[in-house]
């Protein structure tokens, strides 16, 4: 759909891919069948960053891709039961950007850009704005994670953390593997799968240095497992780090049984083992992309027997207010649907979440 399309230069690099993203309503509707005027709305609230590559990949209007990337109107619909900020990052946020919710590991959010904004991002709040973190407030990360003796595992996430360049990944992975207590470092990225030229002979050797380290990934469809992104997820492999992708349950992108199964069988063949399923956030803008609780009970059915045990994830809720992620199990035996189901944290706390 969108091969009338070209790179400037004919300059197939990270930088130049992302420099030629597409990032205003007018680009976008030269390249696809848009309303200029809804892509316009849709972004005074919530920014667009398409990259050439993943532009490449659409291959229908409102198919399982474009519903991951255009700006939809139903991202300003008014639902008073979604919020910015439900699952309290910003509350457990001792300093900026950085979230310490469970004793032993805090999440590091060192950077608002990716290399292309998901509409159904749980983060919808903080990605996008330039500067949004700054060296220093990656310093003040850093200087805390030290104060804290048992903090054990540090989760790099944002925005995206490989869209910073690579001297600085480098130095942010050299002060975090030289704090005694930490004894782990994940690193939480999409760019694998959606741009995947990212992930250099430089990046890989860098990373290799830093050993113990763990990449998740987001994969949310099989069409996203390309001979390029294949290539990147191996190359990463081939360097002694494991992979898991942590993909989103979503309405019109993979809320399919079979498209599922086929999305798992796929990671498997690139050495990414299939981490978590989450359920998605009631994030304020994605009430069109969530799916009922019981919609993703029936995948895990689906998939447990059909496949190997290596390819089904944990089936995953995070808690509102602040809560942490929880497993749901698939009832095998025969029961009514309940309205509302109850739960309890790590921590022991209940919390009630509505099953719709």
């Amino acid at each position: 759909m969108s091969d009338i399309y070209t790179l400037s230069n004919g300059d197939h690099s990270w930088q130049r891919l992302l420099a030629d993203s597409i990032v205003t309503p007018e680009a976008l509707s030269r390249i696809m069948p848009v309303d200029m005027e809804t892509v316009r709305r849709v972004m005074q609230k919530y920014p667009m960053r398409i990259n050439p590559y993943f532009l490449s990949l659409i291959s229908e209007k409102n198919g399982p891709l474009w519903r991951q990337c255009i700006p939809d109107m139903e991202e300003l619909a008014q639902d008073i039961a979604l919020e910015p900020d439900p699952l309290w990052e910003e509350p457990q946020s001792p300093v900026a950007g950085l979230v310490h919710r469970y004793p032993d590991r805090v999440l590091f959010m060192v950077s608002s850009q990716c290399a292309m904004y998901c509409r159904h991002c749980m983060r919808k709040r903080r990605v996008g704005p330039v500067g949004l973190m700054t060296e220093k407030d990656i310093d003040r990360g850093v200087a805390y994670i030290r104060s804290q003796p048992d903090v054990r595992e540090v989760i790099l996430s944002g925005g995206d953390p490989l869209l910073l360049p690579d001297d600085r990944i480098e130095r942010l992975l050299s002060q975090l593997h030289d704090i005694p207590q930490v004894d782990m470092i994940r690193i939480h990225t999409r760019t694998p799968c959606t741009l995947p030229q990212r992930i250099t002979g430089d990046l890989v050797a860098l990373f290799r240095r830093f050993a113990p380290l763990y990449i998740n990934i987001q994969f949310n469809h099989p069409d996203e497992i390309t001979q390029v992104s294949a290539r990147a997820c191996e190359s990463l492999a081939d360097a002694g780090i494991p992979l898991g992708s942590q993909t989103v349950l979503l309405k019109g992108v993979n809320d399919d049984p079979e498209v599922m199964m086929r999305l798992m069988r796929e990671l498997l063949k690139i050495r990414v083992r299939p981490y978590y399923l989450h359920h998605a956030d009631p994030i304020e803008g994605t009430r069109h992309f969530r799916t009922s609780i019981e919609t993703g009970k029936q995948i895990m059915i689906h998939l447990r027997g059909r496949m190997s045990g290596m390819g089904v994830p944990h089936y995953m809720i995070d808690l509102p207010q602040g809560g942490g992620k929880i497993p749901i199990l698939p009832d095998y035996g025969v029961s009514g649907k309940p309205s509302k189901l109850m739960f309890r944290n790590f921590a022991g706390e209940v919390y009630d979440y509505p099953c719709e």
